[in-house]
């Protein structure tokens, strides 16, 4: 138990801890020649008291430090970066070994100089710095002026290079990207943004009210009533200052995360690897607890410390005393809080606060509430085996939610792992235990033993949970499933697809290709569509078309991308559209594994080369239509005017529908 407890802490704290501080590792950059014809790149990194900069070769958790360079004709690369002998230690927590260094190493590369002109070698180191389970992602830059060979008769040195890896030749670029439209585009709306935002309030003011019900805050509501009621005319003051304190204590958590992540941090977290398998980690063991086969808890004398601090009376002790429950509380309320927070991090700066306020707000309500009104205090429900089977529950929910975090990546860096019928299978065994378990089939350690159903509502709840399983079941021959869709693997992963069989001998319009689509063979767009994936061969093909382009911009992990081609885009109209009035561009944001072909790279606007196509449709969705949200949807024109837009999350077809054919009516004109 202590393991997993301290496993917890440890994840929790890799992106929770307070970062703002000066960076661990500083680095300085050298060449020394070692004949005309060889040069020895020097890299050295001063690392800060305590910290460990990771060896290239450190296979865990964390990340290794790696090399990339940006490939010359004025030079090549002699061999691998080198590196002295590092530290390695096994961590019997983790049962896993460590390589890192300490204090300060150099790394090494020889290259062959190649130019008799002096150049410059540009590249970027890439790693992660850690103490004390609390880690900083590290990413810098390099340029090393080096001596030209006097040997070799001088030759023009190459106007561009470009970025590749060990075994990758050096492709011509495009000069920095300016498309024609450049200085057009709309933002997203405020509304849209402030609707997110009440939405998650709602659903963190839920959790809150989710919280109260567990068996360690639900007990502790009339003792802390009681302790109001006797400290007289008093009382209702300091339960009201106790409910701010409560408050207080969460949202200086929310506001805590915002400073750490803020609106910046969104996109790594929604698509990196790392982060989402660290929270499925996190949420995995979230669930075990709450099953009842572990308890995370707080080391026992922050508690005592500031149980302690109650007995000083006044306002200062009824906010010890909110202090107490918060920690008290923690292994009931960690799991609904920490899924908020989790959620809440990959949002905007206000997000983590909002979250945090809502979820307390929640949390502290009954105790001022009720010290108004003592006499309700007889309404409530005592307390049971139900609160167990409220925690049981949340258990299974947190791990049907798992598997959310665990697709992200699968779908971003095309593992293969989570098609959507395996996806499906998992919340359907999941789902269907859950059935059983409210039905009293199955018993969990701190479960009250059940020989009949007593409870009619938890009756009726099993009854709706698998009524939940049978709807999913046709999810696995390729239903829809469009209540849901936004939450699954999108129905191009899906094996057996019997809609698509169907649809192949339908009477909807089909597209004919011009071009055969660049990256085809890695991205398909769902319900038979057919399109394109990379921005100049949209507005080539449109050209010789005479047709105005449908821009998407999605996201392998965009839960409202899914909703919307579920509810809008499989409509026979909207896709009738597609096939014969428009040439359809769908731009992955997120993705992380596709290198571009050598003439479709470009340069940015501080003149480093965009290699993979994830990066580069992000760069032109900020750069050229001044948007950051997906789903966002344009309509074009072949010269890459905007026509119509920019539409977001949109699911009343006959809207979309509007938005498509006034785009159509422009373009005409």
């Amino acid at each position: 138990m202590k393991k997993s407890v301290i496993l917890l802490i440890a994840l929790l704290s890799q992106f929770f801890a307070v970062i703002g501080q000066e960076l661990p590792v500083t680095w300085q950059f050298k060449a020394v020649a070692i004949s005309d014809e060889e040069t020895e790149l020097r890299f050295t990194a001063t690392i800060k008291e305590g910290w460990h900069l990771f060896s290239q070769y450190h296979h865990s958790i964390e990340l290794p430090t790696v090399f990339t360079f940006k490939e010359s004709e004025a030079y090549s690369r002699i061999g691998k970066v080198t590196e002295p002998k590092c530290i390695v230690s096994y961590d019997p927590v983790f049962q896993d070994t460590s390589k890192y260094f300490e204090k300060f190493v150099t790394f090494k590369q020889k290259i062959k100089v190649k130019s008799a002109e002096a150049f410059q070698v540009k590249g970027n180191i890439s790693g992660q710095a850690c103490i004390d389970g609390r880690c900083v992602a590290m990413e810098k830059k390099f340029t090393i002026d080096v001596a030209g060979n006097p040997s070799i008769t001088p030759t023009a040195a190459p106007e561009n290079a470009e970025e590749t890896t060990d075994t990758a030749a050096a492709p011509a670029t495009k000069p920095v990207y300016t498309p024609p439209n450049a200085d057009i585009g709309v933002p997203q709306s405020q509304e849209d943004t402030e609707d997110s935002l009440l939405t998650f309030f709602l659903l963190a003011f839920l959790g809150g009210l989710v919280g109260l019900l567990t068996p360690c805050v639900f007990p502790m509501i009339p003792m802390t009533i009681s302790f109001f009621m006797k400290s007289g005319k008093n009382g209702k003051f300091q339960a009201i200052f106790y409910g701010l304190s409560i408050i207080f204590i969460y949202v200086l958590f929310g506001v805590i995360l915002s400073l750490i992540f803020g609106a910046s941090f969104s996109n790594i977290l929604s698509t990196h690897w790392l982060p989402n398998i660290l929270f499925a980690v996190i949420f995995i063991l979230f669930a075990i607890s709450l099953l009842g086969y572990f308890e995370i808890t707080l080391p026992s004398k922050w508690t005592t410390g500031s149980a302690k601090m109650e007995g000083r009376g006044g306002l200062v002790g009824v906010f010890f005393m909110a202090l107490t429950l918060v920690l008290v509380s923690f292994s009931c309320t960690l799991p609904i809080a920490g899924a908020v927070a989790l959620n809440a991090a990959g949002g905007s700066l206000l997000k983590p606060i909002i979250g945090m306020f809502g979820f307390s707000l929640a949390f502290a309500l009954p105790f001022t509430f009720f010290a108004f009104f003592p006499g309700l205090l007889k309404s409530l429900p005592k307390s049971g085996g139900w609160m167990n089977t409220l925690k049981v529950t949340l258990a299974f929910i947190e791990l049907a939610f798992a598997l959310k975090f665990l697709n992200v990546p699968d779908q971003a860096y095309h593992w293969g792992l989570l098609d959507r019928e395996i996806y499906l299978a998992f919340w359907i065994v999941i789902l269907a235990l859950l059935g059983f378990y409210l039905l009293g089939k199955i018993r969990f350690p701190l479960d009250d033993e059940m020989p009949y159903q007593r409870s009619w509502f938890r009756f009726l709840l099993a009854i709706c949970t698998f009524t939940f399983v049978v709807y999913l079941v046709p999810g696995m021959f390729g239903a829809p499933l469009k209540a849901i869709s936004g939450w699954l693997p999108p129905t191009t992963t899906q094996d057996f697809d019997i809609n698509e069989i169907v649809r192949k001998e339908s009477k909807i319009a089909q597209y004919e290709f011009t071009e055969e689509p660049k990256y085809g063979n890695s991205l398909e767009l769902p319900h038979g569509i057919k399109g394109y994936f990379d921005y100049e061969q949209a507005l080539r093909v449109a050209k010789k078309e005479n047709k105005p382009i449908f821009l998407d911009f999605t996201g392998h992990g965009c839960v409202n991308c899914r909703n919307v081609e579920s509810a809008v885009w499989v409509d026979p109209r909207v896709r009738n559209l597609f096939a014969k009035d428009f040439v359809v561009l769908a731009m992955y944001v997120d993705d992380k594994t596709i290198e571009l072909s050598p003439e479709d790279r470009i340069l940015d606007a501080d003149g480093d080369t965009i290699t993979t196509l994830g990066n580069k449709n992000m760069y032109i969705q900020n750069t050229v239509y001044k948007e950051v949200s997906q789903p966002c949807y344009f309509v074009i024109s072949p010269d890459g005017k905007i026509l119509a837009g920019p539409l977001y999350y949109e699911l009343d077809v006959d809207k979309y529908l509007e938005f498509l054919n006034e785009g159509l009516k422009k373009m005409q004109e």
